[in-house]
């Protein structure tokens, strides 16, 4: 049994809407990308500098859906998933890799481009059991 621990966090903002296809059974299968950036004051300059990632995602299933459904330029999202590299071979015949992370859970976040009437956590309200709505003040005690 192996003790390595394949997982990687996120959160980041989209930079185009989600583009979504589907297998020959039908199931969903969603491409994205989000920008992770960092800022930081050189310390030798008192500079303001900053770095920009930009992450690959791909879900599937109901999860990819959701994102289809939902997501836009622009949001920011938490995700959560594993690792994948894969190989390929580009048009001049060079092997080249491609890593990307398979999202397993997803979650909106707020903020200023966070569109008008969607929901803050699209994957938990598919999964929701129905309190969200629920008030403290409903309780008698």
């Amino acid at each position: 049994m192996s003790n390595d621990l394949n997982m990687w966090q996120g959160i980041g903002r989209l930079g185009k809407d989600p583009e979504i296809r589907y297998t020959q059974s039908g199931s969903a299968v969603a491409s994205l990308s989000i920008a992770c950036g960092e800022s930081w004051k050189d310390k030798t300059t008192g500079e303001k500098k900053e770095s920009t990632e930009w992450v690959n995602l791909t879900a599937f299933g109901k999860l990819a859906e959701i994102i289809g459904e939902y997501l836009k330029k622009g949001n920011q999202i938490y995700v959560s998933g594993k690792l994948k590299t894969e190989k390929y071979t580009d048009k001049s015949g060079v092997e080249k890799y491609s890593t990307k992370v398979i999202i397993d859970q997803m979650q909106m976040l707020g903020g200023r481009e966070q569109p008008q009437g969607q929901p803050q956590d699209a994957h938990n309200q598919a999964k929701s059991n129905g309190y969200q709505d629920f008030d403290d003040s409903d309780i008698p005690f």
